[in-house]
């Protein structure tokens, strides 16, 4: 294997699990991974301040990982691909998954 070619890779990937590692920007993509949802919505389920909520999606939108749909006033969030939805849907049956129970692998 020719990690030196996987480099450039790694350091995306790397910063992809940057972002994911925010507990609110992680439970957002899980909410999105069902349909779009509204700066209210997501705040609303996560129990956040629309303010608060807006700064995480914004960091979300500017790595690549939503995308965003106006309607009328309203923006709607949703996962921006393939690539994202997989992430998700692996973490989600991972570590999500009714029944599962979470025991920490790695301490921090």
């Amino acid at each position: 294997m020719q990690y030196d070619d996987m480099q450039p890779m790694a350091e995306i990937v790397a910063d992809l699990m940057k972002t994911l590692a925010h507990p609110s920007r992680l439970l957002a993509l899980c909410a999105m991974m069902e349909k779009e949802r509204s700066v209210g919505e997501l705040a609303e389920a996560l129990g956040m301040r629309d303010q608060a909520m807006s700064q995480q999606l914004a960091i979300l939108r500017n790595k690549g990982l939503v995308t965003t749909r106006r309607n009328g006033q309203t923006i709607y969030y949703g996962l921006a691909d393939r690539r994202i939805e997989s992430v998700m849907s692996a973490l989600y049956a991972t570590y999500c998954a009714p029944g599962e129970t979470l025991t920490p692998t790695v301490s921090v």
